[in-house]
């Protein structure tokens, strides 16, 4: 699979990445062999770029996805992970981590000082089996924006000029927040969440025009908008950004999925085709939970997308003009 580099940075990552969200028990619970045989099947297809966080099932993604990686050649693959969160011990008494269908033997704890997230660095470097990280993001800092820049971000930079990490940035959903990181710091990478879609153009007002200006790199993920584009034909009850689409969001991504039938393409292959487009972005990142997901993402990946489709996404009103 071919890789980029990210920004100025030695790392490469596939243009395919494995996200390891659903690892972590996502919405449903997953045993062991189910995540082991979608990581095997991963790595058979040719994925090369694996992306986790300590937040993903409170540290069972990362457990997961350091047991198939410890097996294999170091200089073989790219490893992601993330900071902000720390894992503090506690009693389950039965309970389940929220989302995450795994017992909540852990709290989350926020946390962007120098030593917090060097705490993390250290717990992830033992659950992910390895003795290094090639990319470290600021994770889901939203709500903790000033502290994750003017605190968090120098630790990420410390680290990096130290050879700990290779490339540094933050995954996020707000684009305009990212820009800011771009603007205001030097970071290598930013991983935007479900803003540069078919249904959702956002990062192109400011933060790709910041990327491609000051040689960031972009990771896409959520590429699917949390399911809306990942069938051939949306369905009633589809989630966009984890919660219920909307009747007008439905409407547009069936009238998407209708356009491209026209060019034989289904919805998830424009999908995964539309995000990878931009100069800018290096990889599409996609979550994966069993090996028959890892089968259907990777065909939907090479499958072969006119260029005539997206003029006519944009003469249907559906595409910005800015996105051909």
């Amino acid at each position: 699979m071919h890789s980029n580099r990210l920004g100025s940075s030695d790392v490469h990552v596939g243009e395919l990445g494995f996200g390891g969200g659903p690892l972590g028990g996502l919405f449903a619970p997953l045993d062991d062999e189910t995540a082991a045989a979608a990581l095997d099947a991963a790595w058979d297809a040719g994925i090369r770029y694996y992306d986790t966080s300590p937040h993903y099932g409170i540290g069972h993604s990362e457990r997961r996805i350091g047991n198939l990686l410890e097996h294999k050649p170091r200089a073989e693959y790219t490893l992601s992970t993330k900071v902000g969160r720390l894992l503090v011990p506690q009693e389950d008494e039965g309970r389940l981590d929220g989302a995450f269908h795994v017992p909540a033997t852990h709290r989350r704890v926020w946390d962007f000082t120098r030593d917090g997230i060097l705490k993390s660095v250290e717990d992830s470097l033992k659950r992910l089996r390895t003795d290094r990280i090639d990319i470290l993001f600021l994770h889901d800092a939203e709500e903790h924006f000033e502290d994750a820049l003017s605190s968090g971000y120098p630790a990420l930079a410390e680290l990096r000029a130290q050879g700990v990490v290779g490339a540094i940035g933050a995954g996020m959903y707000d684009p305009a927040l990212l820009t800011r990181l771009v603007t205001e710091a030097d970071p290598d990478v930013v991983m935007l969440s479900g803003r540069y879609t078919l249904l959702d153009h956002s990062a192109l007002d400011t933060l790709l025009p910041a990327c491609a200006e000051r040689g960031v790199s972009v990771l896409a993920a959520s590429v699917f908008n949390s399911g809306l584009l990942a069938g051939e034909q949306p369905v009633q009850g589809a989630t966009f950004d984890y919660a219920p689409a909307s009747a007008e969001l439905l409407r547009r991504a069936r009238h998407i999925a209708a356009v491209c039938r026209e060019y034989g393409v289904t919805l998830p292959q424009a999908a995964l085709a539309f995000a990878r487009r931009h100069p800018v972005v290096a990889s599409v990142v996609v979550g994966m939970r069993d090996a028959d997901e890892v089968t259907a993402d990777v065909a939907a990946f090479g499958a072969e997308v006119p260029d005539a489709l997206w003029p006519a996404l944009h003469t249907a009103g559906l595409i910005d003009a800015r996105a051909l």
